[in-house]
Order: C-alpha cells, then structure tokens, then sequence
C-alpha cells in the first residue's frame, strides 16, 4: 500500500513537471507568435486573439469545462482523477505564469520559436502520457466523432487538430498557419518518439556456465528476478540453461560488465524493447 501511495505521488509530480514544460512551451514560444498546433491549447490561442481581456490559461480552463459538460452528455464521465488533474492543472500553471512572470517574445525567428516550442511542449506532452494521463481537451472531440461517425480515434484527434490549425492559417495568416500545421505533425511524431525512449529496456539472453553467479547478481545487485529456460546445445549436444531477464538501460550496463568479469566466454543476446507492462515495470493496469 505504502509503495502504491509512493508510486502515485512520484505520478503526480512528473506530471506536474510535464505540464510546466507544456505552459512553458506555450507562453514563450507559441503564444506570443500565434503559433495554434492543435489541441485546446490551439483553440485558445485563437479564440485569445479575439478576446483579449481573458488571459489564454482560464480560457482553456473555461474550454475545458465545456468539453468535460459534452462529453458527460454524450460518452459518460469515466474520466480518471489524472486527466481531470492535467486539464485543470495546465490552466493554472499557465495563469500563474500569466499573471507573475508577465511572458515575452524571447526571440522574433519564428522558425526557432516554432521548433522550441514543439520541442519543449513535446517533452512535456510525452512525460504526462507516459505517466498515464491524458490532457483532455480535443480528446474528448476526437472520442465523440469515434463515438458518433465510427471513425478510428487517432484519425478523429488528427482531424481535429488540423482543423484547428487551418482556423489558425484563417486568423493570423499563411506563415504562422503552416508553421502550426508543421507544428501539429512534428509534436505528434515527437511525443511517440521521446514515449518509446522513456520506456525502452533491454531484453537478454545469456548461456553462461557461471549462471548461479548471474542469477544471484541479478537478484541481490539488481533487485530483479530472471526465468531460467531449459536447452539444449546444437553444437555441443549438452543441456543447457538460458536466462532470459528484462532489464532498464542502466542495470543492463551493471550486469554487462559483471557478466565481463566473471566469464569473459559467455553468449549473450540483447534485444530493445519499447514497452514492458508487469510487477517492477510499468503497471499493466494503467
């Protein structure tokens, strides 16, 4: 219980982390260029060069609630505590920034304001996904057509996303428009990039005659477990044990150079994976 309650805090706290980035991103590089890449966020910056007395943050939050009210109508609300946590929490990072620290244009290059933006942004979109939330927002637009026109839910938020950004092109001109179009592609293959980088590990299997050694320095050093799989040698026409363990990049280095160590002749095959789900990992729950 007590590691469950650990595990939601360290959540929370790198979610609040990805979402300062996100507000970051967006009132130093998107904002003060126009910059609408799609998502409530977007819609804000659109809606904000309209009505100029709302600060862009509490019009997010008043779309947010908007969003969350449809969708109570029309899908049900089974949203969990983490996604009603980003929606609201980005809005009050980003009035706080409004309000205290009075953002400016850090530079006129669009070009750089567009790429750092989407870079940051990108950071921090990834850890909140990554932590298992969602920001709401366009979310909820992109279950609703899936819902109502059958659609595949990724083609649905897409869509949604380039509408945004040519309402963008509409509102503040060509150049920022396509650069918020660029935006919106660029985000997306980032945010599934920097996603498979935070959870790659490294999936091994070692023949070694010192195995009892291994096994207990995985054990013990590593604080992990490994499965022992029965074989048999094609060459040598001997039984033989194979560990199979899948490790963080980290311990995978440990026990690279332990394995070195003790049996320099030892076969080892390593493989990347992208996603572990299971005790010690990610939660297979999430």
């Amino acid at each position: 219980m007590k590691r469950k309650k650990t595990s939601s805090i360290k959540d929370f706290a790198m979610i609040t982390l990805g979402l300062s980035l996100v507000a970051f991103g967006l009132e130093y590089f998107y904002i003060p260029h126009n910059i609408a890449a799609g998502g409530v966020s977007g819609m804000a910056i659109i809606l904000g060069s309209f009505i100029k007395v709302i600060p862009i943050g509490i019009i997010i939050l008043i779309l947010n609630l908007i969003f969350f009210i449809i969708a109570f109508i029309t899908i049900g609300g089974s949203f969990g505590a983490k996604t009603l946590y980003t929606s609201f929490g980005l809005s009050f990072i980003m009035w706080s920034i409004e309000t205290f620290l009075k953002p400016d244009k850090l530079t006129d290059d669009l070009f750089i304001n567009a790429a750092m933006g989407t870079f940051i942004i990108g950071i921090g979109m990834a850890m909140v996904f990554n932590y298992g939330a969602s920001t709401g927002g366009t979310d909820i637009l992109a279950k609703i057509m899936a819902k109502y026109f059958h659609t595949d839910i990724g083609k649905s938020l897409l869509l949604v996303d380039f509408i945004i950004g040519l309402s963008g092109l509409l509102t503040f001109g060509i150049t920022a428009g396509f650069y918020a179009l660029l935006c919106i592609v660029a985000n997306g293959t980032l945010i599934d990039r920097l996603i498979d980088g935070f959870n790659t590990s490294k999936e091994l299997m070692i023949i070694s005659k010192k195995e009892e050694q291994i096994i207990e320095f995985i054990i013990k050093e590593l604080d992990r477990s490994c499965t022992v799989l029965n074989g048999y040698g094609g060459y040598t026409s001997e039984d033989i044990d194979v560990l199979y363990v899948v490790l963080y990049r980290r311990d995978y280095i440990r026990l690279r150079s332990f394995i070195k160590e003790i049996d320099p002749n030892a076969f080892i095959s390593v493989n990347e994976v992208h996603e572990v789900l299971g005790e010690g990992f990610i939660d297979i729950k999430l």
